[in-house]
């Protein structure tokens, strides 16, 4: 996979924040930097890094690990119940709990 932009790409850290797993875009690219994201296996630390429909993610959110499937690119950020559409939850279920939340970090 190339990082270089392009149509069906996006930002990885533009996609973490528009799809509600972090507050703030400064908080999704400071989690990417700091090398807690890994994209289909491989650890990266490029917020930049283009990410596409098909792309497996794996990142730390709260006291969970979240393994999500990216499934579509959004035009904006919205509401939850719109970003839920944009991924599919990969992680199995915690004890019978449910998933944690996007937004659920500080």
């Amino acid at each position: 996979m190339t990082d270089a932009p392009g149509a069906g790409r996006q930002r990885l850290d533009k996609w973490l924040w528009q799809t509600r797993f972090f507050k703030t875009r400064g908080l999704a690219a400071r989690s990417v930097g700091q090398g807690q994201v890994r994209v289909n296996g491989q650890r990266t630390d490029k917020p930049h890094r283009a990410v596409g429909p098909g792309d497996v993610l794996t990142f730390p959110q709260g006291d969970a690990v979240r393994v999500v499937r990216i499934e579509g690119l959004p035009d904006r950020r919205g509401p939850a119940s719109e970003a839920r559409l944009l991924y599919t939850d990969l992680a199995p279920p915690l004890d019978g709990a449910a998933s944690p939340e996007p937004d659920s970090l500080p």
